[in-house]
């Protein structure tokens, strides 16, 4: 029996650290995403519904453009969480409606946050004040034309809208913003709508880009043809919920979409959607 011992002591210390390396290796699947993809842009345009909530990764740098509605900030945080985000470096709310900014309040107490952008206007909602109330008294930074936020090395991000102090409806007070990554190009157009558009034609902006998040959750009422015909995406998301009350997206978007045959990725259909850039290609993951 003497003999046995020794190889069973060196059986059992096998075993051990068989074990352990075994725990180690067991990884969520948002730690493989972010581990295999380090040194990429990798944009989230996560399934809130009948919203917007959208994050964008870095250069170990995050940005997140809207917070869904109001009963969404369980979802949102979780799904921040399990991508590892402990601080957001900036947060952009692209205007004051309740589906951008609904969980926002919570987003903000949960999270660190660096820099805080919002247009310059203001809406007379629970929501908003609940939004102004979290933060503190942190400074709120203007979102319009002209911004640029630092994202790190190789990346330009920049917003393109607002470009005019006061409009009638809020949706076009929404920030619009273009993300370029080496080659690849990515544009978020919040609600904005047709005024706005025709604003960044006006400027001319160079508004074209691979991937296009479509305003206004698709409706009608954004996507004019002469802004598709500048921005000639090949790839366009749109943030809606299943049979929602208004119809998004509508048809006249999906048929405008279908008819240049650009690829259309729907939160309702697809549930979040995550899209990954090196620079010279970008996969759906």
């Amino acid at each position: 029996m003497l003999c046995f011992k020794k190889p069973l002591k060196i059986l059992s210390i096998i075993l051990v650290f068989a074990l352990f390396f075994a725990g180690c290796q067991t990884v969520n699947s948002s730690e493989t995403i972010n581990s295999k993809n380090a040194d990429k842009l990798i944009i989230h345009y996560i399934d809130v519904g009948q919203a917007d909530s959208i994050l964008v990764q870095v250069n170990s740098k995050n940005l997140l453009i809207d917070a869904g509605n109001n009963d969404d900030k369980d979802k949102i945080i979780s799904y921040l969480q399990k991508q590892g985000v402990k601080t957001l470096d900036y947060v952009v709310a692209t205007h004051p409606h309740e589906d951008h900014i609904g969980s926002m309040s919570a987003v903000i107490k949960k999270f660190s946050i660096g820099d805080f952008y919002a247009p310059k206007v203001t809406n007379t909602t629970k929501t908003f004040e609940n939004m102004i109330t979290a933060l503190n008294g942190k400074k709120v930074k203007i979102a319009k034309a002209g911004v640029e936020l630092n994202l790190g090395e190789n990346v330009k991000c920049e917003m393109l809208a607002p470009n005019s102090n006061k409009y009638e409806d809020l949706n076009n007070y929404s920030a619009v913003i273009k993300i370029t990554y080496g080659n690849n190009k990515f544009l978020f157009m919040g609600d904005a709508e047709k005024l706005s558009e025709n604003e960044i034609l006006s400027k001319n902006f160079d508004i074209s880009s691979d991937v296009i998040k479509i305003g206004h959750h698709g409706s009608s009422s954004s996507s004019s043809k002469a802004f598709l015909d500048k921005v000639s995406p090949k790839i366009a998301v749109i943030s809606c919920g299943r049979n929602n009350d208004y119809g998004h997206p509508h048809k006249e978007t999906l048929s405008e979409l279908k008819s240049r045959k650009i690829t259309t990725y729907r939160t309702d259909i697809d549930g979040s959607i995550i899209l990954i850039s090196n620079g010279k290609e970008i996969s759906k993951q």
